[in-house]
């Protein structure tokens, strides 16, 4: 996997992943993120798993199939796209939780061999208004191959501590 971080736009995350809070989620913000590269073996164990069609589990059926070849499941796609998003991009000290996602599509077929990376769009953040100690920040997420064509999109949602005050931490009893 690459560790690799490429900022798309004038705005550059003020903090690392490992201190990163709500503040620092800026619109407008776009990134992209490492590879992680999926080898046949990968997909067939996924597949055979959590997937087990046959163009997902079967090289020789997946041929005559509609994509004319082993795909990787959509939902193998995601796993993917999730250890790029909490390695790279979701806050360690601030996350809290997802409510979830929006708008899914697998958008083109993931092969072996294909090496995928992220692009993260911060598309917007408000404040929580029952909780002001937090915010709800929505991210347009794409996967891309090697090719720099799009294989899924999505929309995720992550409720995010606010930065402490440091006047506060330092005035506690």
């Amino acid at each position: 996997m690459g560790d690799a971080t490429t900022t798309l736009s004038d705005t550059d995350f003020a903090a690392p992943v490992e201190d990163r809070w709500y503040e620092d989620y800026v619109p407008g913000a776009v990134h992209e993120y490492g590879s992680i590269t999926m080898t046949e073996e990968d997909i067939l164990r996924f597949a055979g798993e959590f997937d087990p069609q046959s163009i997902h589990t079967d090289p020789g059926a997946a041929e005559q199939g509609p994509f004319g070849g082993l795909i990787a499941s959509g939902w193998h796609t995601c796993g993917v796209m999730m250890r790029l998003y909490a390695e790279h991009y979701v806050s360690r000290v601030a996350s809290l939780a997802s409510p979830g996602v929006d708008e899914l599509r697998w958008v083109r077929p993931v092969r072996p061999g294909d090496r995928l990376s992220l692009r993260t769009t911060v598309r917007s953040a408000r404040l929580s208004r029952s909780k002001p100690d937090r915010g709800l920040v929505h991210t347009g997420i794409e996967v891309l191959n090697q090719h720099g064509e799009t294989v899924l999109t999505m929309t995720a949602m992550n409720l995010l501590l606010r930065r402490p005050d440091p006047v506060e931490e330092t005035s506690a009893p």
